[in-house]
């Protein structure tokens, strides 16, 4: 098992507001002590081959490897054309996920929006097809394709599709590619979809290819209960805040039990900081001692 960094925190500040780059951010994150760093689609000034291997050179000078690229394809689009292009994208993204991981590295699918004139049944089948359609590309370039159970991406209007446990193991277990395909599990995103993050674990544990680290917290005078919405998610309302891996609603003493009964070996990422460095810093040395503590 390999411990990982993703900067949640700096999400905007590279993709949008164009504050730093994604080098800048390889070399604030030396002090952190993760082995790698995970990618996201958004950090990217360009997809030219050039560009891509100045970015790959960059990750191993630091001393890094890129286990895992963060890619959001919408395959819940009405739009047979949009899907099409979407499908396209996850291909080019699968390429460029060999050319900064190599063999074996992740790339990060999602099911798409929950668009409210799409049903659930049809939003199924689309995302089976698509996914199926990426499948021989990672099968080429011996990349793993890994399912989260997301909340939402950030820059998109609808929740994400397959947000609840049922809906989401109803994509996955459809798709029986074991190899290049399987889960990236997010207990958080299980938590805050109002699903029970060990329940979720122990139905895909066996399929778990890559998994998010970070955890939240209530606020006093806040309840779970109280922040329920009609389709059962909590979303992000007052009252749950990011913090300190550990220390927060998720028992990870349960999750690496569970973990460490399939001799899990692939990579944790902490996706937090959203309280600054020193926290995520924190967050890496709790996850290094679980580690010690359940594989040594």
């Amino acid at each position: 098992m390999k411990i990982s960094a993703f900067p949640k925190c700096y999400l905007d500040t590279i993709c949008v507001e164009k504050k730093f780059t994604v080098f800048d951010w390889i070399e604030m994150a030396k002090p952190l002590g993760a082995e790698g760093l995970e990618m996201y689609e958004g950090f990217f000034e360009s997809l030219d081959t050039a560009y891509i291997d100045r970015l790959a050179d960059a990750i191993r000078s630091a001393g890094y490897e890129m286990p895992m690229l963060c890619v959001s394809p919408n395959f819940t689009n009405p739009d047979a054309d949009a899907r099409k292009r979407e499908i396209e994208r996850q291909c080019t993204m699968i390429r460029i996920t060999r050319q900064l991981g190599g063999r074996g590295a992740a790339c990060r699918v999602l099911s798409g929006q929950a668009y409210p004139d799409v049903s659930i049944e049809q939003g199924v089948e689309w995302v089976i097809e698509c996914i199926n359609a990426c499948l021989p590309i990672a099968h080429e370039y011996d990349i793993v394709l890994a399912m989260e159970n997301h909340f939402k991406d950030g820059y998109w209007k609808y929740r994400e599709f397959a947000q609840k446990m049922d809906v989401f193991l109803r994509i996955v277990n459809a798709i029986p590619e074991e190899k290049y395909f399987g889960v990236q599990f997010d207990p958080s995103n299980a938590l805050v979809a109002g699903d029970d993050p060990v329940e979720l674990l122990q139905a895909v544990k066996s399929r778990v290819k890559t998994m998010h680290a970070s955890d939240r917290y209530l606020e006093p005078g806040f309840k779970i209960e109280d922040m329920r919405q009609v389709d059962g998610t909590l979303g992000y309302p007052k009252g749950l805040t990011h913090g300190v891996t550990g220390k927060g609603a998720n028992d990870y003493h349960k999750i690496f039990q569970i973990l460490k009964s399939v001799n899990y070996q692939g990579w944790i990422s902490i996706e937090d900081g959203m309280n600054g460095m020193g926290e995520m810093k924190e967050s890496i040395e709790f996850l290094k001692r679980m580690r010690d503590h359940y594989f040594s």
